[in-house]
């Protein structure tokens, strides 16, 4: 698994990346009451916005931390957006992504490094 300092996290699985929020940023976000998940078929960038998560304390843009093609959304999230507080790194991921250079994963933090990252916040 790695992560982004925007607190999004990828696990590759082949050539499919499933993407989704950390831990830390579903607890910072309080209790989640909706989540907007890509169009399956959208081709992101990296950085680009390419979800949407409300909680009862604000609404947050969600981060495509590597390039490809979206090929599945979470849609449970649309009924049960509370998954990404109660599983963030399991079954409340967002989105699977085809991922365009697999390379692009070297770029992202490892869990030592998150962990690192998130004492300095």
């Amino acid at each position: 698994m790695r992560y982004t300092k925007e607190h999004e996290w990828v696990r590759l699985e082949g050539d499919v990346a499933t993407v989704g929020i950390s831990k830390h940023a579903a607890d910072a976000l309080g209790d989640v009451v909706f989540v907007e998940t890509p169009e399956v078929g959208k081709t992101v960038k990296a950085g680009d916005s390419f979800a949407v998560v409300e909680s009862v304390k604000a609404a947050s843009d969600v981060y495509a931390p590597i390039a490809g093609e979206v090929v599945e959304a979470n849609a449970a999230l649309a009924s049960a957006p509370e998954t990404v507080n109660a599983d963030p790194q399991g079954d409340g991921w967002f989105a699977r992504i085809k991922v365009a250079d697999a390379s692009s994963l070297d770029a992202l933090m490892d869990q030592a490094a998150y962990d690192v990252y998130l004492a300095t916040l």
